[in-house]
């Protein structure tokens, strides 16, 4: 007798639901002009199911709904900070924390105090706000993540590894004291959600450590890279999420983190440090951007329920639900064909629109007019990550990166299976009438991170 495959459900029931708007093609169609083409600036009562990131717009659980009500709003030292601050150092083993609003508050503060003019920042690939801000503190931003990150079809498994040979010329042409910090992401976002490698992170801290090179983790998601490590690397498969996650975070002198993805809230962040002169540092300049040190921004029932997420984050069963819906739909999407980053990464699923609209030159915005045709079939809103994302260069040139993406973004504990159904017939809809589809010319554009308010016209 044949095996029965057993079925996968989430390992939650709802308890609460909030009803969606269902709009017609002609309500999609006004909607969409009236924003500019750009799924940032809709509505959303005019958004069916809401792909646009998974920043701050995961569902809470119970515990946490109970422990907002245990805010303690005092100004200063509000018990949720020290519950926050004996959360974070038992699961991430960091020293110091100060809270913040949210991830780029903490972006703000760490270039402030670490980045001089002149200074290189050497990364894994770049991300939007990460590296504005080390721009506007004086430094330049250099991509070192391994060439397999900027091909959509290379199914390494680890694509969010550095590559040290890239690292070495840096030091070489720049030398050590011109390099403040290593800036690591995991799960790196801009190349699809993909994972930096325990083997890849324990030599990139003994190549620094020689020099004297800090390190600091973008630590967003840092445990959906540790699920991959479980269960993509030799050694990890009988360790725990938590675990894993305590021992990235170990080969590295501190991190930004925007809570408002692994640890389940609606706002907040923190930034996190080992060095006490370092966090002298930090804790003045939160009270000038954002708040006294012991609130950061957020009210006391923020920072409680963040602490309740973290320890939520990092449960093993939680996390195997998260990324397997992720791949649930990323296999559906596969099976029809439609070009998307490989392997399956964390928080989304990246369609290649090069591939998907290979007619269109970079310039006519191919990722930002997929993610607007996604739209108008179904009421979805998926987001551009390509050229719009990657802006322009310090001389006005446009940057042309290789990964021209949309990137549809599955929130945690929000939609169900019959949703990412729904979503990848959307995406076949679309893609079988893609030789039908023309692109766009951009007639807005702010100065700073324009993929949040550009607008487009159809050409």
């Amino acid at each position: 007798m044949q095996k029965m495959k057993r079925s996968w459900a989430e390992p939650y029931k709802i308890k609460m639901v909030e009803l969606l708007k269902m709009t017609t093609p002609a309500q999609r169609k006004a909607a969409l002009q009236k924003a500019g083409y750009n799924t940032f600036l809709l509505k959303s009562e005019d958004v069916y199911i809401d792909l646009l990131t998974d920043s701050g717009t995961s569902a809470m659980s119970d515990r946490q709904w109970a422990g907002m009500m245990l805010g303690d709003e005092a100004y200063a030292g509000s018990r949720n900070f020290y519950n926050l601050e004996k959360v974070a150092k038992e699961v991430y083993g960091y020293e110091y924390l100060v809270p913040t609003h949210q991830g780029r508050g903490a972006e703000n503060i760490l270039s402030q105090i670490m980045i001089k003019k002149g200074d290189v920042i050497p990364g894994n690939m770049y991300f939007t706000t990460t590296r504005l801000h080390q721009e506007l503190a004086g430094g330049k931003f250099e991509d070192i993540i391994i060439d397999e990150a900027h091909d959509a079809e290379n199914e390494f498994p680890f694509k969010g590894n550095v590559d040290l040979a890239k690292l070495e010329r840096l030091v070489k042409k720049y030398g050590a004291s011109k390099i403040p910090y290593i800036s690591i992401a995991t799960t790196v976002n801009m190349a699809g959600g993909q994972p930096i490698s325990m083997k890849n992170l324990k030599e990139l801290r003994a190549y620094t450590k020689k020099l004297g090179i800090r390190i600091i983790l973008d630590m967003t998601r840092v445990a959906e890279n540790a699920w991959f490590i479980q269960q993509r690397e030799k050694g990890y498969a009988d360790k725990s999420v938590k675990q894993i996650v305590k021992e990235i975070c170990s080969y590295t002198d501190g991190a930004t983190m925007s809570a408002k993805k692994d640890a389940l809230v609606n706002i907040g962040g923190f930034l996190a440090l080992n060095d006490w002169d370092l966090f002298e540092e930090a804790r003045n300049m939160v009270v000038v951007y954002e708040g006294l040190h012991t609130y950061g921004g957020l009210a006391g029932r923020d920072m409680e329920a963040m602490a309740i997420g973290i320890g939520e984050s990092v449960e093993d069963e939680h996390m195997k639900a998260r990324i397997g819906q992720v791949i649930y739909l990323g296999e559906k999407m596969m099976d029809f064909g439609i070009p998307v980053v490989k392997p399956i990464g964390g928080h989304g699923i990246f369609i290649d629109a090069k591939k998907f609209l290979p007619h269109l030159s970079q310039d006519v915005f191919p990722a930002q007019t997929l993610a607007a045709e996604i739209y108008l079939d179904s009421g979805i809103r998926t987001m551009e990550r390509g050229i719009v994302s990657a802006g322009r260069k310090a001389n006005g040139d446009n940057y042309y990166p290789k990964l021209e993406l949309v990137r549809l973004t599955i929130p945690r504990r929000v939609y169900t299976q019959a949703h990412m159904d729904v979503i990848a017939e959307s995406a076949l809809r679309v893609y079988q009438k893609r030789s039908r589809i023309k692109g766009m010319k951009m007639v807005y554009e702010p100065k700073y991170l324009r993929f949040f308010q550009a607008r487009f016209e159809k050409l």
